[in-house]
């Protein structure tokens, strides 16, 4: 059998890998559905294997499926190398920098960042992914993550330029109607504001020997913006950024005296994407921008 492997079958084929499902994959725009059936069905055919089976999770890939797609990633990976040298062909610094980075740390802290850095070198544009999936470095989603733990992946680099540190906070017209808690333990007697499938909360009242699941908060989002807005409009008691917390008048900052948790701060490259001129300034300009965060508001 003599088939000249088209690109964007196997494009479409790690796409929907990625995504286990033709309506994800279509929503993060790797093509229409009915394209990526279509391109699935011809690669399929042209091969004479069977890629994917359908189960109740979605698309699942078969043994050969696995196998491929192993290649179909090393292609992509090429793919993004190939662009990265043609771009970095250029040594000014200009041009568009991709940064992905949580809901949260996009609306909280980034915008005064890149906004300092718009007036420093105008020269670059800024495409923000605000999302809470990892984008992956690896196949040029983004060229910078910010991220709230140390990658593994001996292709990235990491540097750890701060910690998070989160609040407990409550609003004043809540407190008006309830008792301020004193302890964490007397937390257990409030309406939380806490996440669906997201785990953090709990594994923060597992530390203090508290023992909860999901059940335990009356209001459930995985969103943390909807949850901080939850907790400003006094429905229970919430978790935040201090910097964010403290500057709010409409909350108070409960249980001051217990030391507060913080997530690591990481921003992330591909190695090779710290050769381009642009990728690097921007990188270190963040660096710099993070500074504040490396310094407890305790001390």
């Amino acid at each position: 059998m003599s088939y000249d492997l088209n690109w964007m079958d196997l494009k479409v084929f790690a796409a929907v890998a990625k995504h286990r499902s033709l309506k994800s994959a279509a929503k993060h725009g790797a093509a229409s559905q009915p394209t990526l059936s279509r391109r699935i069905s011809a690669l399929e055919h042209a091969l004479g294997v069977k890629l994917f089976e359908r189960t109740s999770n979605g698309l699942a890939l078969t043994e050969v499926g696995k196998i491929l797609r192993i290649h179909a990633d090393e292609m992509n990976r090429s793919a993004a190398r190939l662009m990265l040298t043609a771009s970095d062909a250029r040594t000014t610094i200009n041009g568009t920098v991709r940064i992905a980075a949580s809901e949260s740390v996009a609306v909280y802290c980034l915008p005064a960042m890149i906004a300092d850095l718009r007036r420093a070198k105008p020269e670059i544009d800024i495409e923000l992914v605000a999302s809470d999936t990892s984008s992956n470095l690896l196949l040029r989603e983004a060229d910078i993550a910010v991220r709230m733990y140390q990658p593994t992946q001996g292709e990235l680099i990491a540097r750890k330029v701060g910690d998070l540190e989160i609040g407990v906070f409550a609003s004043t017209d809540y407190l008006a109607k309830r008792k301020t808690p004193t302890s964490v333990a007397e937390l257990m007697d409030h309406d939380i504001v806490g996440f669906d499938r997201n785990k953090e909360v709990i594994k923060g009242f597992l530390t203090e020997n508290l023992i909860i699941n999901r059940e335990f908060f009356p209001f459930r989002c995985d969103n943390q913006i909807v949850n901080w807005q939850m907790v400003l409009a006094g429905y229970g008691i919430g978790f935040n950024q201090l910097q964010v917390g403290l500057v709010e008048q409409r909350v108070v900052r409960l249980l001051p005296d217990h030391k507060p948790r913080s997530l690591p701060i990481y921003l992330v490259a591909h190695s090779e994407l710290k050769t381009s001129a642009r990728v690097r300034w921007v990188f270190d300009f963040l660096v710099e921008a993070f500074a504040p965060y490396r310094s407890s508001l305790g001390s």
